[in-house]
């Protein structure tokens, strides 16, 4: 047991973070707010009866992954000297994605949202909508 403790100390911790993440701001929020989207997304599923394993799982997993984009970035900074500013920028979407799925968990749950953040949400919403049309008869 000893062997493991002296293995995994804080310090090798903070390495190999380093080394995956590089030094890039606000890594510890992106975790966070997941935490807090996977906890919102939770109580969603339960309060609609929709609490699935499978499909819970999967979201855990793209979860998982968005941390796999982010040390991919951090490796193409690395490689094309971008001193952290494609890894920074990539942290900063997780944080609005998550943040944007926290508060529409929130409202769907039945919290009150204040209007100008609705107002925004439905936006958000209608410009990806019409997106997506366009990228459906471009494809046809």
């Amino acid at each position: 047991m000893e062997g493991i403790y002296v293995w995994m100390n804080f310090e090798s911790l903070q390495i190999a973070r380093a080394y995956l993440f590089g030094e890039v701001k606000y890594l510890d929020l992106m975790l966070v707010l997941n935490i807090i989207d996977i906890i919102t997304g939770v109580i969603k599923a339960w309060k609609f009866k929709e609490l699935r394993s499978r499909s819970a799982w999967f979201g855990y997993v793209r979860k998982m992954l968005s941390f796999l984009v982010v040390i991919v970035a951090n490796a193409i900074d690395t490689i094309m000297d971008l001193n952290g500013v494609l890894t920074f920028a990539t942290v900063l979407f997780y944080i609005a994605n998550e943040g944007l799925s926290i508060t529409e968990n929130l409202a769907q749950i039945g919290v009150k949202i204040p209007a100008v953040i609705t107002d925004r949400l439905h936006v958000i919403e209608s410009d990806n909508d019409q997106k997506t049309e366009k990228e459906d008869k471009a494809a046809e």
